[in-house]
């Protein structure tokens, strides 16, 4: 597995064209790795040594079901209580460092590639006990109880799960998924995608899922709506329901993202 683009902050000296590729539109957004710089970052309530960037949050009108953060814990810092809401699972995916975690009284330390999923009601917190500074993304969302069924939390890896083909591919596109895909405990699936160089999505996704896009390794072109975008590692994409979708993964490498969707559950409509 390639590496994984983690934001390195700062600030662009004045010299600095102000011209970006960030997007912003009715369907869809496209956060750069370029604009993720110190001065846009957030405190966390309950974490010591931490920052973060917040790059995706519910919108009346937009993407309501997740938010999305990038978290850097300092040296010494991290919170013995992470999760302060009721009723809100989370996934945690480390890209730089190691952080411990405490979950229900049992620790784990998560490197690169470290993944957990943290059912709804766990108690759980992070500890950078390192010398270094640890980065994970952090996924949080309303868990939406289906009777005779409960998610359970669990820790795996990146290295540890062997990514599926899709169909009729020829192994250019596979998909690394955490949780199983018919276990209708989960209703949010948190995956990495691969493309091979010259992979495609062969048609506009149309779809009622919800995606969160963080780009992890290499470049693609990806259809967003009407518009072609060119993207690379550290760019966030962020597409409301029904957001045509496709991909062109350009080379020279492999093109990787970590995918948020919602899923397995009815539409509520009252």
């Amino acid at each position: 597995m390639g590496k994984y683009y983690t934001p390195k902050g700062g600030l662009p000296p004045q010299t600095h064209l102000t011209t970006e590729r960030a997007i912003v539109t009715e369907a869809y957004t496209v956060i750069p790795k370029g604009v993720m710089t110190d001065i846009v970052t957030s405190n966390l309530p309950g974490f010591s040594n931490t920052r973060s960037w917040i790059i995706a949050r519910p919108i009346s009108g937009f993407a309501t079901t997740f938010s999305q953060l990038i978290v850097e814990i300092g040296p010494g810092g991290g919170a013995p209580k992470a999760e302060f809401e009721a009723g809100v699972e989370g996934v945690i995916f480390v890209t730089k460092g190691k952080v411990n975690l405490t979950l229900d009284g049992e620790l784990h330390q998560l490197e690169e590639g470290g993944y957990a999923y943290i059912a709804a009601g766990a108690q759980w917190g992070l500890e950078n006990v390192s010398d270094d500074v640890v980065s994970f993304h952090w996924i949080r969302k309303a868990y939406e109880r289906l009777e005779g069924y409960e998610a359970k939390s669990f820790v795996t890896s990146d290295q540890e799960v062997e990514p599926g083909e899709m169909p009729d591919v020829d192994g250019v596109w596979k998909t690394t998924r955490f949780a199983d895909p018919n276990d209708l405990a989960h209703d949010m699936h948190v995956n990495i995608v691969t493309f091979k160089p010259g992979g495609v999505i062969p048609f506009p996704e149309t779809h009622v899922m919800e995606h969160g896009l963080y780009v992890l390794e290499g470049k693609a072109m990806y259809l967003l709506n009407n518009d072609w975008v060119e993207v690379e590692a550290g760019d966030f994409m962020w597409l409301r329901a029904f957001c045509p979708q496709a991909c062109y993964a350009g080379g020279p490498g492999n093109f990787r993202y970590l995918l948020y969707k919602d899923v397995n559950r009815q539409i509520r409509l009252t």
